[in-house]
């Protein structure tokens, strides 16, 4: 069935001149002239078929109708204030964060909670994903990424390079007699082989890495996944040490070797609408992150 709602507009201007008793003070609140609110009830009182007001030397007054009605219109409107009012609340006061799980898990879950003593207006809702976000369609106010920066339309930061180095649980490297120099590794299944980092690290030390494709292959996609496996003796995994630095005290995980790799320009960024730069929520979020960084990982 066709809609019987009369113009917003009209029922706007209705709900002013009926709450103020006049036409002129609802023009100026509204910000009209007093021709367009007589215009606008003049569309209305046609929608419904009735006049709405008593028009008065001076002043106006409701009918029967307008009594009705007048009551319900001012409800409604108010109910859409109150969800707007709720809705920009929550916008201000809500911080959508979507970070790839090895680093919410291991950096970000830990410190958070002093971001919010810092800021208790703000609410921290997060999500952990790969996939990238895009901002004008989904409901983020930031992210965290892994990549190269390069990212259209979003102002980065880079976090944490993509650095990385080899790991293993003590247990699995007293099974080989120790890990006194790098090819010692080759003697022991690597946590997914075909990782490009591995390349990268034993050509780094001067040893041939056609070693890799006779190790046991396992793909876990995400660095959690693997340093667990590392943990539990599965293997040797390839990992970022600023990520697990609790992990090496613990000694849970050793690291052979203080050889680092950089795989250039890749990193750990923060990443948002270059339009949300200056939002209150997002400076507090974004210089407490890069300070945390700074303190913890150099």
């Amino acid at each position: 069935m066709p809609s019987k709602l009369p113009p917003l507009s009209s029922l706007r201007v209705f709900e002013a001149a009926a709450r103020h008793g006049s036409f002129t003070r609802a023009s100026k609140e509204l910000g009209m002239t007093q021709a367009a609110v007589s215009y606008q009830m003049k569309i209305l009182e046609e929608r419904v078929g009735t006049p709405l007001f008593l028009r008065k030397p001076r002043q106006v007054s409701l009918t029967e109708t307008g009594e009705r009605i007048a009551p319900v219109v001012t409800e409604a409107f108010e109910l859409l204030r109150a969800a707007f009012v709720m809705a920009e609340d929550a916008s201000h006061n809500l911080l959508s964060i979507t970070t790839v799980t090895t680093f919410a898990t291991n950096f970000l879950a830990e410190r958070l909670g002093n971001f919010q003593i810092l800021h208790d207006d703000l609410a921290v809702r997060l999500d952990t994903s790969m996939s990238v976000v895009d901002f004008s369609r989904e409901d983020f106010d930031l992210g965290i990424r892994s990549g190269d920066g390069q990212w259209q339309g979003a102002e980065t930061h880079l976090l944490i390079p993509a650095k990385f180095s080899p790991m293993l649980s003590p247990d699995l490297a007293q099974s080989v007699g120790g890990i006194k120099k790098p090819s010692d590794l080759l003697k022991l299944p690597l946590v997914d082989a075909s990782d490009p980092w591995w390349k990268l690290w034993f050509d780094s030390m001067g040893v041939q890495s056609e070693g890799l494709r006779g190790n046991k292959r396992s793909r876990m996609g995400i660095q959690m996944l693997e340093a667990r496996a590392a943990e539990a003796g599965q293997g040797v995994a390839i990992l970022t040490p600023d990520f697990y630095r609790d992990s090496l005290k613990r000694g849970s995980l050793i690291q052979p070797f203080d050889d680092v790799c950089h795989d250039e320009g890749r990193g750990y960024w923060l990443v948002y609408p270059k339009a949300r730069r200056n939002m209150p929520k997002i400076k507090k979020f974004r210089d407490w992150l890069l300070n945390e960084v700074k303190e913890h990982c150099n």
